[in-house]
Order: C-alpha cells, then structure tokens, then sequence
C-alpha cells in the first residue's frame, strides 16, 4: 500500500538551527497516524511544512503519489488538506455557521452574488447543520450562535467538522484535547474516530500518551529534527515511546526503516 501522504529528505533551517533534519514521514490511507516527540524535537515544523505553513529548504513532499510544494496553506486547503491548530483559529463573535465557512462563503447564485457579492446564509446554515449532524454533533441546537457560547469541547467539535466537511484527502490534529476536560476530552476522542470511519486518514499531534494509544493505528516518534522510529501501540507501551522520544532508549533498527 502506497502512503497518501510521504516526505522524504524534508531539511528547514532557521539560521544556524536545523527545526528538520533530512526527515522522512508516511501517512497511509485510512489510518490515524499519531506524531508525538519531545518540545523543540520539530513536529510542529514537519506539521507545517506538509500543510503549506512553512516551506522546506530541501527535500520532496508527494500527495497521492504526486509531488506538490505547497506555498502557503490555502494551497494545501484546495489540495484537500485540512489543519485544526490548537488555537482553532475560530472567530468567537461569528455565528457555528460562519465560522465553519469563513474564507470559503458560499454567494447567491445569478447577479446578487456576482455583482453584490451577496451571501447565501441559508445554504452554508444548511451544509453546515448537515456536516454537523453527520458527525452527531447536533447537541448544538442553533445553527447561528455565536462560537464564544460554546463549551470548549464544543468549539473543538466545530472546527473538526469544518476540517472533515472540507478537508478531502487529509486531516491534520494539532493537540486536539488539549485544553479539555475529561468528558470533553472523550467526546472529541469519538470524533476522531467518527471521521476516521468516514475514511479520512487523520494526523493527530498529541502530548496525551493514553489518547495516542487509544486511537492511532501507529505512532511516528520524532526526535532531533527527524522521524526516529515508527511504531505499533499494539506491540509498545506508552513508557516505551517516551522512553524512545526522549532518547532514554534507542529503537530495534527495525523500527527506524518503517
């Protein structure tokens, strides 16, 4: 089977300091493939450089077994790839609707929309309650609340519906449960599971070692600017994986050619 997603040889540097050290990343189709790694071992680094954040100084990224090079995110968004940051970037005074839409409004059809660029609000309100209700989200009621009125867990669940209601190809995660409690926590964990159902495959970047194993399929260890290994959490425990991230222990040779 053949990665949907692969880097090979990805370098950027920042001055004198190396954020990706000729890294190499798989992403299989279908799977949730959990990044985890030490502060400054450069996953966000490798996140943003295969989402179109940040632009690699060397190295190939292929999509679909095509090579892209994105040069900002927006690229990578038509591209199918789709990227939640820990920050949401949500505006809390737009209503659910809005924000699952902003930057790609939906215009009334004929003059209204070509000429005065009218909105057509009952469309993106009717996408946007169906998407939800896909992902059995509808506990929110109004479709036009603003986001600010949501709980935590819910505004996570928002911004990963409008991922997975446009992000075609590609999910990524970035520390998804974060700021959440546990209830919260398990909800948005059912989530991800939900559109992973749906075929999605899903990046997950997490420093919360029982959600990583919990829900990835496998767990690519990052370290010193590089993949170090890539692991099954069938066969590792999770003192396993902190003991490889933090280099207390070296990975079986094995594992570093996955």
């Amino acid at each position: 089977m053949q990665p949907i997603l692969k880097g090979r040889n990805l370098v950027k540097r920042y001055g004198k300091v190396t954020a990706l050290d000729h890294c190499d990343f798989d992403l299989m189709p279908g799977e949730i493939l959990a990044v985890i790694g030490d502060n400054g071992a450069g996953k966000s680094t490798l996140i943003k450089a295969v989402s179109g954040a940040v632009i690699p100084d060397g190295g190939t990224i292929e999509l679909e077994g095509k090579p892209i090079r994105f040069q900002s995110p927006i690229e990578a968004r038509d591209a199918g790839i789709e990227t939640v940051y820990q920050t949401l970037a949500m505006s809390p005074a737009l209503s659910i609707a809005e924000n699952m839409f902003m930057g790609r409004e939906i215009r009334k059809s004929g003059p209204m929309g070509q000429w005065l660029r009218m909105l057509d609000r009952k469309e993106m309100e009717r996408i946007a309650r169906q998407k939800l209700n896909d992902l059995g989200l509808m506990t929110i009621q109004n479709i036009n609340q603003p986001v600010e009125t949501l709980s935590g867990g819910q505004r996570q669940g928002v911004a990963v519906a409008r991922a997975a209601a446009f992000g075609s190809k590609v999910i990524i995660l970035d520390e998804p449960t974060a700021a959440l409690g546990v209830k919260e926590s398990r909800k948005v964990l059912e989530l991800i599971l939900d559109v992973k159902a749906r075929g999605i495959p899903i990046i997950l970047i997490s420093h919360n070692m029982p959600h990583v194993f919990e829900v990835a399929d496998r767990i690519h260890v990052h370290r010193l600017g590089k993949r170090l290994c890539v692991i099954d959490p069938k066969d590792h425990t999770m003192s396993d994986a902190v003991a490889y991230m933090t280099g207390a222990k070296e990975p079986d040779p094995a594992l570093s050619a996955a």
